[in-house]
């Protein structure tokens, strides 16, 4: 956020702040990690590709909320806002899918 604000020279922590981008990213990624734990849990782990593909598709359609927001009329180059909380729709699901990997599923590796 600091980054894409000194570039360009907006401000839109009235709208957006650290602690409601780290809030964001956080519940995004906890609401991922319980819906792996029961899908895993209930189906196996053969149905993680699946899950990793509606993932994806949920953070594409998180975007929509974004491009009806209405911002302050008071608010600055309000064009440029989606640029900048577009992409932090993808946080989770990208470090979702990067940590991942790492974690060993319960030693129901046979199933994939």
């Amino acid at each position: 956020m600091n980054i894409y604000n000194e570039a360009l020279v907006v401000d839109f922590s009235k709208v957006a702040g650290i602690s409601n981008i780290i809030a964001a990213n956080t519940i995004g990624c906890l609401l991922m990690a319980l819906g792996y734990m029961f899908i895993i849990n209930w189906k196996g782990v053969k149905t993680i590709g699946w899950l990793n593909i509606v993932f994806s598709v949920l953070s594409f359609a998180s975007i929509v909320g974004v491009m009806g927001f209405n911002l302050p009329l008071d608010t600055e180059s309000p064009e440029l806002f989606p640029g900048m909380i577009i992409p932090m729709h993808f946080f989770p699901i990208l470090s979702i899918l990067v940590i991942f990997p790492f974690f060993k599923l319960n030693g129901n590796e046979s199933n994939r």
